[in-house]
């Protein structure tokens, strides 16, 4: 497709002279004819000749034509419908306000799908506390159902410390890195698991601490040996 460079400005709206005959049901020879016409004058007066461009046609043989077509503006279509009569002229203005119709249709659906931008530094955190909760929740996901020791001990008429220590004498958990982890013997038995717990310390820095949680199994053996 062989173009004019006196083409419409980018972004704005066209139409052709091929579109300009079937909206107005003259023959495009005709409306050629009348643009061709009409040019000179216009040219004098705005300074630039209209676009145009070969468009190639498909054949039923399977080759093709260049067809001639002209690319007109809103305002250079309605100065060439000055020629037409008020039937097909006021079908080009109607099929103009159907363009228009449309263009303001489809930039409305791409701004509403368009993802709005965070304008305020409340969304920005709000958003960031959103995405750093369902880190949260996907990392614990695994121990989810579980009890603290805290829990348990409260279950029983025991402090955290008490219940802790007796875990510990019995073999069951140990301290180390700052945090109680299962022996040998009890790991890979279901009775526990790591939940992450999140915080900052007081110059912003993001940190992570794991602790142990029981399982249903895990509670339930605990219970037994209080019980003994």
């Amino acid at each position: 497709m062989k173009q004019n460079q006196n083409l419409i400005a980018k972004g704005a709206q066209s139409i052709t002279s091929l579109e300009i005959a079937q909206v107005t049901g003259k023959t495009h020879a005709h409306v050629l004819r009348d643009i061709r016409n009409m040019e000179p004058a216009w040219e004098q007066e705005h300074g630039a000749k209209f676009g145009f461009m070969q468009q190639r046609e498909e054949l039923p043989n399977g080759g093709y034509r260049l067809r001639p077509v002209f690319v007109l503006s809103k305002i250079e279509s309605l100065y060439i419908a000055t020629k037409f009569n008020d039937v097909a002229r006021a079908k080009l203005v109607l099929r103009w306000e159907e363009l228009e119709r449309e263009k303001v249709r489809v930039k409305s659906e791409k701004l509403a799908a368009a993802p709005r931008l965070l304008v305020t530094e409340g969304e920005i955190l709000q958003q960031s506390d959103a995405i750093r909760r369902q880190q949260i929740e996907s990392e614990n996901a695994p121990a989810d159902g579980c009890l603290t020791v805290t829990d348990i001990a409260k279950a029983y008429g025991m402090t955290t410390k008490e219940l802790n220590k007796m875990l510990t004498e019995e073999g069951i958990q140990y301290y180390n890195g700052g945090r109680y982890k299962l022996t040998p013997k009890y790991e890979g038995r279901g009775l526990a698991k790591d939940r992450v717990f999140h915080y900052y310390t007081l110059e912003g820095e993001k940190k992570q601490r794991l602790y142990l949680v029981w399982t249903q199994l895990g509670s339930e053996m605990i219970g037994d040996l209080i019980g003994n």
